[in-house]
């Protein structure tokens, strides 16, 4: 097996590449030679993956948290897409962000983590497809692997991206408190949520999340009945309400025990468009795409059975 490993060398505050002996030993017991690849900025686990599968790479593995899992997977559908060569994908989960990981129930340690990847069968699972506008204007579109969602997501995405205490303090509490702070700065968007061919709903919202996975934000699982090989996305939209009662209630969020709030709807779909109702300025909601927010709504996410082969 050709084996590739794309490391991001400041997830988790640079955690992996303070270890890179012990974690290059294990990758060497589990694996035997490999071609290690360094990420410099923002797109170059895309660029990487891309060019390693086209390579002839089997097996990618993302050393990372899910924004560099997402990129690696993007490059991978990519490479798909335009060659047909198909290269595994295997997650080293470290960062401010597993969520991913954490969904497919990934060991903390390293070796373990390698040792499993090395013994396990190759999977199908769906990803997805979000079109939105970019921070420049433009139209874009990306895969992703996880959830992708809109509003208050987005701007804790950039509110702890941007806290310079990521990678020093634990993923859970800064997401936590981020989501708090941001929560209470925010302010409700008016958005058309359309469903597959069904009627379109006009809603206040806080949050709509268009969920592959299980778990976002450091450990909320916001989607508890999500299947990564259904061809269905689980949509999970967070009402307007009074502000203090959902602060007190994101704690539920955490055991998935949120499915019966009044503020609280769940659909499931292939396809999702969410617009801004009214004022386009007011109400172009801020993306998150797998942890970043690259940009804002009107979106399409859009469901792709059994694309990504990953090994876990």
């Amino acid at each position: 097996m050709k084996v590739g490993v794309i490391l991001n060398p400041i997830a988790g505050g640079g955690w992996l590449k303070r270890h890179w002996p012990e974690v290059n030993a294990s990758l060497k017991r589990h694996f035997g030679d490999f071609e290690l690849r360094e990420t410099q900025a923002t797109g170059d686990a895309e660029r990487l993956a891309l060019v390693l599968a086209a390579s002839g790479f089997d097996l990618v593995i993302a050393a990372g948290g899910d924004g560099t899992a997402s990129e690696v997977a993007d490059g991978l559908l990519q490479a798909f897409a335009e060659s047909g060569r198909t290269a595994e994908l295997g997650l080293l989960p470290c960062g401010a962000g597993i969520d991913f990981a954490r969904g497919l129930g990934l060991p903390a340690e390293v070796d373990l983590t390698l040792k499993r990847i090395a013994q396990a069968k190759a999977r199908k699972v769906d990803a997805g497809r979000i079109s939105y506008v970019d921070d420049h204007g433009a139209l874009a579109s990306r895969h992703f692997i996880n959830i992708a969602s809109l509003g208050l997501s987005g701007a804790t995405d950039r509110a702890v991206n941007a806290d310079k205490r990521k990678g020093r303090v634990s993923a859970k509490a800064l997401f936590y408190w981020r989501t708090v702070w941001e929560f209470m700065r925010y302010r409700f968007q008016d958005v058309v949520i359309t469903v597959d061919d069904g009627v379109p709903v006009e809603a206040r919202v806080a949050l709509v999340a268009v969920a592959n996975g299980r778990f976002f934000g450091g450990g909320m699982m916001i989607a508890p009945d999500a299947e990564m090989d259904d061809g269905l996305f689980d949509i999970v939209i967070l009402r307007a309400a009074g502000k203090l009662k959902l602060i007190w209630d994101i704690r539920l969020l955490y055991g998935g025990r949120h499915r019966d709030h009044p503020a609280i709807t769940i659909l499931r779909g292939k396809k999702v468009v969410v617009e801004p109702l009214g004022d386009v300025q007011k109400n172009a909601a801020l993306v998150d795409i797998d942890g970043e927010s690259p940009g804002r709504i009107p979106a399409t996410f859009e469901i792709l059975p059994g694309t990504l082969t990953l090994r876990y």
